[in-house]
């Protein structure tokens, strides 16, 4: 089983006729994901490669049942974008887009809190539920089916650690990249509840990075509410304070949001954590298993 996405997931992709949206629609329909539609204004009417596109949302909805969408407009008119697909309905919003304006994202999150939708990213590699669905900008033949779900703030630790998780004979049950903006649509939480909730998923990784309290709250929920066993890592644990690192929200301030921070929480909330990366893969066999 999976969360999320999965084979009846139809998916309608935003900014499809662009370089990027067309590259990685077509890496998506490769991978046996459904795309049905895609949207660019002033293009209605069109084709790419046999894939209709629309000049809304809602008159993607209405004419091919969409009901999750994925976002490559560009930074100015993403925010734009996920509100015109929670509007029309869509449940699931996955933005890969990065750069959106802070500002935008203040806008956009009280406006989805209004409707039944979720939203994956801004700034993020997107969701993917191995053998049946990709919604994103992942590489598809690096994971593999199986009963281990996995959470990141980074998109390229993502894959990383879905490498070793496949390496070490350990499949996923569904990936997902949560994006490394301050301010995001799904938090740890969010998921993790998701994840507790699925009976095929046997156990999470949880990939953090500094910065914030993503990490902490997560930590505190899962000795609380989670039965499952959840192996995590910190990126960042010889970052300078004050000095961003790569993400917009991995900032360490005010003496707080380190790593070690983040690590001490994480083993006080029960969560098995790995320091060096290269190690996560051999952990995960032996708590997992």
């Amino acid at each position: 089983m999976s969360i999320l996405v999965d084979k009846k997931t139809r998916l309608v992709v935003q900014g499809m006729t662009g370089k990027e949206g067309s590259f990685h629609t077509g890496q998506c329909v490769a991978y046996g994901t459904s795309v049905v539609a895609g949207v660019t204004p002033g293009k209605g009417g069109q084709e790419v490669d046999g894939i209709p596109v629309f000049n809304t949302v809602r008159d993607a909805v209405d004419s091919t049942g969409a009901n999750a969408s994925l976002i490559f407009v560009p930074a100015p008119f993403a925010a734009d974008a996920v509100m015109e697909s929670a509007a029309a309905g869509i449940p699931l919003i996955v933005c890969i887009t990065e750069g959106i304006p802070l500002r935008d994202m203040l806008k956009v999150i009280p406006f989805l809190k209004r409707r039944k939708c979720r939203l994956i990213g801004p700034n993020c590699p997107g969701v993917i539920s191995p053998g049946q669905c990709k919604a994103g900008i992942m590489p598809g033949q690096i994971h593999k089916e199986g009963p281990i779900g996995v959470i990141s703030r980074s998109g390229t630790l993502t894959y990383e650690v879905v490498n070793q998780l496949t390496q070490n004979g350990l499949g996923q049950s569904t990936c997902i990249g949560i994006g490394g903006d301050p301010v995001i649509g799904s938090s740890f939480v969010d998921l993790l509840t998701l994840f507790e909730e699925d009976p095929d998923t046997e156990g999470v990784v949880l990939i953090g990075e500094i910065g914030g309290d993503a990490e902490e709250t997560a930590a505190k929920f899962v000795k609380d509410h989670l039965s499952k066993p959840v192996l995590g890592f910190v990126a960042g644990l010889t970052a300078p304070p004050g000095k961003r690192m790569g993400h917009a929200g991995a900032i360490i301030s005010g003496g707080s949001g380190t790593a070690g921070e983040k690590i001490a929480a994480m083993r006080q909330g029960g969560i098995h954590v790995v320091e060096q990366l290269g190690e996560l893969g051999r952990v995960a066999k032996d708590l997992f298993r």
